[in-house]
């Protein structure tokens, strides 16, 4: 999964893509470099990110979905709003990308029964504001696990098809270095619920913490916890380097057999 970010303040990327026209060059690419689902994003989530309102996340992931959808890339849109979401699986949008978890607005997952559309839950403690300010778990796989037994529940009551609901740890998202760490670890604990697993480690700043580098230097850190997540369960990898991540894989896959 590539990440097209149509933003100006994402953690990573944040500006260098908010032109509609850069974000469809760019994610072209990622899809020639081996992404086969496009993530488009209009709204930051990363800590201490402010909210935009529909209408700007509306100008800036409207015409990106559309034409990266039109040149036949499938596409999850990113968002917890439900006039966004609606709006691009009407542009032709297969996936909704909800960091939420139907929290936020829980129609969305109603559109995504009547859809037919796929629905990723992911875990977050608190909200992008105020998630890393003191997060606390007792075991934060047990809590996790919990969640999404929950979570997943509400979707299905909602009316999403089981076979199209993914799951996510929410690396980054209310957890401290130890907590990533142990959800990578016992990422099969969660695969147990059945179903499919989203992990996003890319170049997040728990790589930082381990080894101190900056947010452009952690390629190696997401090809390692990224390949050692699908060791571990992970059906999908939410990446920003797809090239070198595809062939990671690639040679991780061959050496395995």
């Amino acid at each position: 999964m590539g990440v097209v970010n149509v933003t100006p303040d994402s953690f990573s990327d944040g500006g260098l893509f908010l032109e509609p026209e850069a974000a469809i060059v760019h994610g072209e690419e990622l899809a020639r470099e081996g992404a086969s689902i496009l993530d488009v994003g209009g709204e930051s989530t990363r800590p201490g990110a402010e909210e935009v309102s529909v209408e700007v996340e509306l100008a800036r992931t409207q015409p990106v979905v559309a034409d990266l959808a039109g040149l036949g890339h499938e596409i999850s849109i990113d968002t917890s709003k439900l006039a966004v979401a609606e709006a691009a699986l009407d542009a032709g949008a297969t996936i909704v990308n909800d960091v939420t978890a139907l929290r936020a607005d829980p129609d969305i997952g109603a559109l995504c029964g009547e859809r037919g559309a796929g629905l990723v839950l992911m875990h977050m403690q608190g909200t992008p504001r105020t998630m890393q300010e003191a997060p606390t778990y007792d075991d934060v796989v047990d809590e996790v696990r919990a969640f999404f037994a929950e979570r997943s529940e509400v979707a299905v009551a909602a009316g999403v098809r089981e076979d199209r609901i993914w799951l996510d740890p929410g690396i980054g998202f209310g957890k401290t270095l130890d907590h990533n760490l142990e959800l990578l670890r016992r990422l099969d604990e969660l695969g147990a619920l059945g179903y499919p697993l989203v992990v996003g480690t890319s170049r997040k700043s728990f790589i930082g913490k381990i080894d101190g580098s900056e947010t452009a230097d952690r390629i190696g850190g997401t090809i390692a916890s990224s390949v050692l997540a699908a060791t571990r369960g992970a059906d999908v990898l939410r990446v920003h380097d797809v090239a070198a991540m595809a062939q990671a894989m690639q040679v991780a896959a061959a050496i395995v057999g």
